[in-house]
């Protein structure tokens, strides 16, 4: 290696690592990383909801798999592989913490609580489907998704 190759690898060495990464997974996800998550684009995650049928169809995350907390187990089993990334949001805290405990004994590895569920994900305005949801008029306008681009940033700035 010549002596300007030997520089410019020293160089490279001493430079911080620059290149944009998804947040890591935790065992308590707040609705921040899961949408950081999701708007990498990362395929190797699944969303479920473990509230009853109905309130699912009302309303949920958009992408989220039904699997209501009485089923979860054997629902679980034949639908995902244990080591998939699996969030987790139930009607309150203690039903998602039951599930989370539910699926690791059942011998899944990365399962993680949805902090604040369902309301804190429309709350950071994350995209949600059900029967009860309408599209927002700003979903056709960029001005309007770019204003709420921002709202979503300081939001999340606020929450650190």
């Amino acid at each position: 290696m010549s002596d300007l190759e030997d520089r410019i690898v020293a160089a490279k060495d001493r430079l911080p690592n620059i290149t944009p990464v998804p947040p890591a997974f935790h065992p308590e996800a707040s609705a921040f990383e899961l949408k950081s998550r999701l708007q990498w684009g990362e395929p190797g995650l699944t969303i479920l909801d473990v509230r009853s049928h109905d309130l699912f169809n009302q309303s949920h995350i958009q992408g989220a798999m039904s699997m209501p907390l009485a089923h979860l187990p054997e629902m679980a089993k034949d639908s995902l592989k244990p080591q998939r990334d699996i969030y987790v949001y139930g009607g309150n805290e203690a039903e998602t913490a039951q599930a989370v405990t539910t699926l690791r004994e059942t011998g899944f590895q990365h399962v993680a609580s949805l902090q604040g569920g369902l309301q804190a994900w429309q709350e950071i305005e994350g995209q949600v489907e059900g029967v009860i949801e309408t599209p927002d008029a700003g979903e056709y306008s960029i001005f309007a998704r770019l204003q709420a681009f921002n709202r979503e940033k300081a939001k999340e700035k606020q929450s650190k």
